[in-house]
């Protein structure tokens, strides 16, 4: 068996959820190649060739391939995949922009959001919001698999580095979509997929304006920011700091929700956090079914009085 790990990057750093990625792979077997597809991104390769447990890592240069749109990277992976049995990528939007389309041009089915590895040809995937489990065994040539990298631990990178293989694709599908412009908001805080905090905020902050409280808390604990679909679609919070089925789904050491009753939608994206503080008035919230610390009370009062305990202990009153 021969696997295919697509590599996730921004064209500055390899993004964390390939390691993640990279040892899913390797428990289906150790024959394991790497392909980093842009324009000009020697440094991410080198990274990338650091993974342990890799075979090659096959460094596709185009000027098509510089901003990961999904047409001609599916095209080149499609390509590629022919002679690998199995290709994963992370369940993260830029593995779910991509796959299906590559699915769709090998004409096989595809696995999604995987969360464990029974055999080459069977696998476990969350149903229903996270409140059932299936298990899927699939009988394709080619399995092309999107890993939820929550579920698997990183890969190790090490001292040695794997061969690197150069290809200059030959693509087609060049003019189906073109890149326009990339809008980002720069931030010192960390990555929300790979914080190892979070502070999560919910439709009872009740405005923008308020929602600055859940700023503040992340901030003194160094934490990636979170909120509910409520908060988001309300307009408290931007739509890329949504955690739930239709967000983001994280794993931190600490996920603080601040006023987030715990929907169904909203529990799918966090509740393998390895401790949850929920911070509610209401007591009968389902938050708190979940939570490994809850406190009911009034936000606007409680939070404060916690920000103030940090500056204490960190000799800042």
């Amino acid at each position: 068996m021969n696997i295919l790990v697509i590599a996730e990057h921004d064209n500055r750093i390899l993004k964390p959820s390939t390691l993640n990625t990279a040892a899913a792979a390797q428990k289906i077997s150790a024959n394991v190649d790497l392909l980093v597809a842009g324009s000009k991104i020697d440094s991410i390769v080198q990274a990338a060739a650091s993974i342990e447990g890799l075979e090659r890592v096959l460094y596709a240069d185009h000027s098509a391939l510089g901003q990961n749109l999904a047409e001609p990277l599916a095209e080149l992976i499609a390509t590629l995949g022919k002679g690998y049995t199995h290709i994963l990528a992370p369940a993260s939007a830029f593995g779910k922009n991509c796959l299906p389309r590559v699915a769709a041009l090998l004409n096989v089915g595809q696995l999604s959001d995987i969360i464990a590895i029974e055999s080459p040809d069977t696998f476990i995937r969350p149903i229903y919001a996270g409140n059932a489990l299936a298990t899927i065994k699939s009988s394709d040539p080619i399995k092309v698999i999107t890993i939820r990298t929550t579920a698997f631990s990183s890969a190790q990178k090490g001292n040695k580095t794997a061969p690197i293989e150069k290809i200059s694709p030959s693509l087609s599908i060049t003019e189906l979509s073109s890149f326009v412009e990339r809008i980002e908001i720069p931030s010192e805080r960390p990555e929300l997929t790979t914080a190892k905090v979070v502070v999560s905020g919910g439709r009872a902050l009740g405005s923008k304006e308020n929602f600055a409280l859940v700023e503040q808390l992340a901030d003194k604990l160094k934490a990636a920011i979170g909120a509910s679909r409520a908060a988001v679609d309300a307009g408290f919070a931007p739509n890329d700091y949504q955690v739930g089925q239709t967000g983001k789904v994280v794993a931190p050491d600490l996920y603080i929700a601040l006023g987030i009753s715990g929907a169904i939608q909203h529990l799918a994206g966090m509740k393998d956090s390895k401790v949850i503080v929920a911070i509610n008035k209401d007591e009968e919230a389902p938050i708190f079914q979940v939570a490994d610390y809850g406190l009911v009370g009034d936000i606007f009062e409680l939070v404060p009085q916690l920000i103030n305990a940090l500056d204490i202990a960190k000799g800042n009153p």
